[in-house]
């Protein structure tokens, strides 16, 4: 086998690749949907509620998948249980690409969740256990680096396919099929790109060792030593090995009776989940998810909102490298409390820009109304009369409707390839009287808005890159006891996953309702709480093997 013919330095850059591939599978999940999404809309027919699931169904698979995940990687092993979750996430992409409609399409995206939270909850752990404790945070950290890769990766292929549809578009005279077959294409050639680095991450873990503490809390010692000699020089294998059976014996001495309700397990897991929690109530993948539509609100074109979607995502890639490079020189906690300070001012200056945008749009569902004719709408922004003016800047029309079975959203600005509002009904709602909910109209917001947004989020994503988006993984790892490390993990990434999941099911229909700069609000005054918690309750961790953190406690 290819591994066992490298040297431990040779095998720790195939290990960390092989970890790092499952991340990107999991960044481009996260990130190909956002420039997908405008694309979705137009061809699927789906309600608020049923896009923002899409959106979420990624996360609520992860966050089914992660208690269990923790309970089979301790039964069957880590390096198994990433090759199931290489199987599974393959099976996915096929489902998905094949979809036409709703049922399909959630399936898909939620066995690609499912998918990703093997990995997350697996991954780390994995990583963590068999490298040296000089190197592990460097090595932990790849796999948010190259988590943030597959979101740019993702937003790459988002805005190439974008940039197509949208010249193709432009050629079509308005032809509605041919715009319906063009939007098609590109949003299912966008969700199968995923599937090379799938087959190939599928592959590679085949060529893994197990877990060394793994295979040494199971009495099979010869084959941990072998497993730490492959990713250690002799002299770290050694100190590792002694660190483990200095553990073992402490831990036999106590009996294997000992509550898992203790100080020593119950404190570093309750760390550990406020630490999950706090990442996710800072917006981040709901952020990621919808960019491109929060750059089209924010003023940007269709293509301009894409570049910002690429360079935001490109930043988070570079921002990681420079938290790998700091992570085991300045500390955990130092990263953390810094990023969390920044995140709190680039969202509050973000939700101050929408908010001031937001506020100068006006009630137009009387004009909409006046257009509906035979269960449908067709409305010209360049002829319609939509109350005031908003002079020669473009204007942008946000609709909420309904034919009974859920609100839907649409928005149409004035500088579209086809400024025109078209409500049609689907087949099954051919006869159910078409309902104006809602619809607000007014000044689009200038580039400079949309770009000073886009600039806030960078910066919003730059400071989460360089601390919780790294730390995360190593607060997750290095705190968790051994005795607990893969059901709690699983645990822990259940609560993160699910506060995920929630944000982003509930974006667009408080958007809907209350604007953008409501979301952004609400996200600051949570990651306020997150620096507080990184401030006063998180401990140091840098340099200690695992087993001198669990003493800690």
């Amino acid at each position: 086998m290819i591994p066992s013919l490298l040297k431990p330095a040779g095998y720790r850059i195939f290990l960390v690749g092989v970890a790092g591939l499952g991340a990107l599978l999991y960044g481009m999940d996260i990130g190909v949907i956002a420039a997908a999404l405008p694309h979705l809309i137009a061809t699927i027919q789906m309600s608020v509620t049923q896009t923002s699931f899409i959106v979420a169904a990624v996360l609520a698979g992860g966050m089914l998948a992660s208690p269990a995940a923790g309970y089979l990687a301790d039964a069957f092993g880590r390096r198994t249980m990433l090759a199931v979750s290489g199987a599974i996430f393959n099976t996915s992409v096929c489902l998905v690409v094949a979809s036409h409609g709703f049922a399909a399409l959630f399936a898909g995206r939620l066995l690609q969740g499912i998918s990703c939270g093997i990995i997350a909850t697996v991954a780390p752990p994995y990583l963590a256990e068999c490298l040296s404790s000089k190197v592990r945070g460097r090595g932990t950290a790849v796999f948010q680096l190259m988590l943030t890769f597959g979101i740019a990766v993702a937003a790459l292929i988002g805005w190439l396919y974008t940039r197509r549809a949208e010249q193709s578009m432009s050629l079509v005279q308005g032809d509605a099929g041919l715009i319906f077959g063009v939007q098609d294409h590109a949003w299912r050639l966008m969700l199968l790109s995923v599937i090379y680095p799938g087959v190939l991450f599928m592959c590679c873990t085949a060529l893994l060792s197990e877990s060394p503490r793994w295979l040494f809390f199971r009495g099979k010692t010869g084959r941990a030593i072998a497993a730490l000699r492959r990713a250690c020089s002799a002299q770290e294998a050694e100190a590792e090995l002694l660190a483990m059976q200095t553990a073992a014996a402490v831990e036999q001495r106590r009996g294997n009776s000992e509550s898992l309700l203790k100080r020593k397990y119950i404190v570093p897991f309750l760390l550990v989940c406020l630490v999950l929690v706090c990442t996710q109530t800072t917006g981040i993948n709901s952020v990621l998810g919808y960019l491109v539509l929060i750059l089209r609100q924010a003023g940007l074109t269709a293509v301009n909102s894409t570049v910002g979607d690429v360079l935001v995502k490109t930043l988070n890639c570079l921002m990681t490298i420079v938290a790998i490079a700091l992570v085991d020189r300045k500390g955990r906690t130092f990263l953390l409390k810094v990023g969390t300070a920044v995140i709190v001012c680039s969202l509050l200056a973000a939700a101050i820009a929408l908010s001031s945008a937001e506020s100068k749009r006006w009630d137009a569902k009387g004009a909409v109304e006046a257009a509906l004719k035979g269960n449908s709408v067709t409305l010209d922004l360049r002829t319609a009369a939509l109350g005031a003016q908003t002079g020669n800047q473009p204007g942008i029309l946000t609709v909420l409707y309904t034919w009974g079975d859920g609100n839907r959203m649409a928005s149409v600005a004035t500088g579209d390839e086809s400024p025109v509002l078209r409500i049609v009904p689907p087949a099954k709602n051919r006869n159910a009287a078409l309902v104006i909910r809602r619809a607000s109209y007014g000044p689009l917001p200038s580039k400079w808005v949309g770009w000073f947004v886009a600039g806030c989020l960078a910066i919003y994503i730059a400071a989460f890159a360089a601390g919780p988006g790294v730390v995360v993984w190593l607060v997750l790892s290095e705190l968790m006891p051994m005795r607990i490390r893969s059901v709690g993990i699983g645990v822990a990434l259940f609560l993160n996953q699910s506060v995920a999941a929630g944000n982003a099911a509930a974006f667009l229909p408080v958007v809907g309702r209350f604007g953008y700069s409501s979301m952004f609000f609400f996200w600051s005054a949570a990651t306020v709480v997150y620096f507080l918690t990184a401030a006063f309750l998180l401990p140091e961790t840098k340099g200690k093997v695992l087993e001198e953190i669990e003493a800690m406690f």
